[in-house]
């Protein structure tokens, strides 16, 4: 009954919760310092880490929105993999599908910031 309402009693089912959303933050945390390395920014480190709370889109909204439905991809494909795979490989499988959505997921940023700054220099 009580998984029918989807409560976590089980240590390891938290322990994910927690080490997904600790993912999110860091990859976005070094997206942004990154992008403020390229930019020439001296103090990149803090200015990314306060960006983390202020989040100001610096994507047009296409953009972010783009880059947002890739990161939605890579989050269920690591879900997938996390429920399809049996247990004993559980945890390699699911940090390499969720190494392959952050490489991914970067890529597109680096791509589309490419050809955004190509665009604004044109």
């Amino acid at each position: 009954m009580t998984h029918a309402r989807g409560s976590m009693e089980n240590a390891s089912d938290w322990a994910w919760l927690l080490g997904i959303l600790a993912a999110y933050f860091a990859v976005s945390y070094l997206l942004e310092y990154r992008a403020r390395r390229r930019r020439g920014s001296p103090d990149a480190a803090p200015q990314a880490l306060h960006d983390l709370g202020d989040r100001q889109r610096a994507q047009p909204p296409r953009q972010h929105l783009a880059s947002r439905l890739v990161m939605l991809g890579g989050a269920l494909a690591v879900a997938g993999a996390a429920i399809v795979t049996p247990e004993p490989f559980r945890m390699v499988v699911t940090v390499l599908t969720g190494l392959l959505a952050v490489g991914a997921w970067a890529f597109f940023d680096h791509r589309t910031e490419v050809r955004a700054s190509r665009r604004t220099s044109s």
